[in-house]
């Protein structure tokens, strides 16, 4: 991921429910190049509120056929940028964002290969899942999409428009169901939270693990992590299971990974190669994470979620071992290639060497 920003301005915002809107940016042609994105990708937006600077992650609904940056931002209670953004946020505006980042993407596959694939989405996690399924119907001319895609009530189903054109447009290739918890439906099933007692409905049904290439999740992280360990349950692979964490707020702790070294007592020098020079200074070995640290000192570095989950603040270990307290977002084969989080990292050896670049 870059490590600039680039001020872009908002081409338009769309009213999608009355607690969401969707930001289309006007990029500049000499940057779409750095712009360019997968479906599924994300944008982190940053400006200043109230003299506070604030940045924020959000998946992308667009996908690359449409030649469109378009997020949705969601309002939460208390949420700083949210309300901003449903409230405030005009036209011509002015946002600093960071190029495309994210790995809720489709695996490779040739375009000729049929595949099953299963969405299922909750609230704003819709977001993501309709770039993807976008893609898959528009590129993908063989491909299969069964969506599972809950809220509290019809007037909150975001993109509800788009996901009906292209129900009608796709009607052989696309299966949609709207699942609602605070508005009783005709029938049962659709009726509830999507939970692995929902799924459990109609598994053997609408699908089974045989007829199941792929798996998409993403909504709640409860939900999330129930239906992970569900379809692990059912016999999908790891590989075939996907899932995009907006928040890392009540994860259970199983799900939380820590490394066997503790951090120790003392201090640890840190050397910090950003924009092709170093910073250095000395960090306690119990105290802020490597990425605070760097920011204190005012290395310009990327992040966002500061919970180990969007992966902005990927780095590059290359001398020494840190404590990773949280890992959400890494692989095992880029944990294995020396990458870390460096807003969970924590030095352990007395010298610590980090690579941005």
């Amino acid at each position: 991921m870059s490590l600039h920003t680039y001020k872009i301005p908002v081409r338009e915002i769309r009213k999608e429910t009355s607690d969401c809107v969707s930001i289309a940016f006007d990029i500049p042609d000499q940057f779409k190049q750095d712009f360019d994105f997968l479906s599924g990708q994300y944008l982190t937006l940053c400006t200043d509120i109230q003299g506070e600077s604030v940045r924020r992650s959000y998946s992308l609904c667009s996908w690359p056929g449409e030649s469109e940056w378009r997020v949705a931002v969601k309002k939460v209670p208390g949420g700083k940028f949210s309300t901003f953004a449903n409230t405030i946020l005009k036209k011509g505006d002015i946002l600093e964002l960071f190029p495309p980042a994210g790995k809720f993407c489709l695996p490779p596959a040739p375009a000729s290969q049929k595949q099953n694939h299963l969405f299922i989405a909750a609230g704003s996690g819709i977001t993501p899942v309709i770039s993807l399924i976008k893609q898959i119907l528009n590129a993908r001319p063989f491909d299969q999409i069964i969506l599972l895609y809950g809220n509290r009530s019809s007037d909150s189903v975001i993109f509800k428009r788009q996901l009906f054109a292209l129900k009608d447009k796709f009607m052989n290739r696309l299966s949609l169901s709207f699942i609602l918890s605070q508005e009783e439906t005709d029938e049962p099933f659709f009726t509830g939270r999507i939970n692995p007692e929902k799924i459990s409905e109609v598994y053997g049904k609408l699908f089974t693990k045989e007829v199941l290439d792929q798996v998409f999740i993403c909504g709640p992280e409860k939900m999330i992590f129930e239906l992970k360990e569900y379809f692990q349950k059912k016999g999908l692979a790891e590989h075939q299971i996907h899932f995009e964490l907006f928040g890392s707020e009540g994860i259970p702790a199983r799900f939380k990974v820590q490394s066997e070294e503790q951090s120790q007592v003392g201090t640890s020098q840190v050397s910090i190669k950003v924009d092709g020079r170093i910073i250095q200074f000395n960090l306690a070995k119990d105290g802020p994470s490597v990425l605070d640290a760097a920011l204190a000192q005012k290395a310009n570095l990327p992040f966002a979620c500061k919970g180990g989950v969007c992966c902005t603040c990927k780095a590059k270990l290359t001398k020494g071992k840190v404590n990773m307290k949280v890992n959400y977002g890494l692989e095992p084969d880029e944990i294995d290639a020396g990458y870390i989080l460096s807003c969970q990292s924590h030095p352990v050896s007395d010298e610590i060497e980090v690579d941005f670049d």
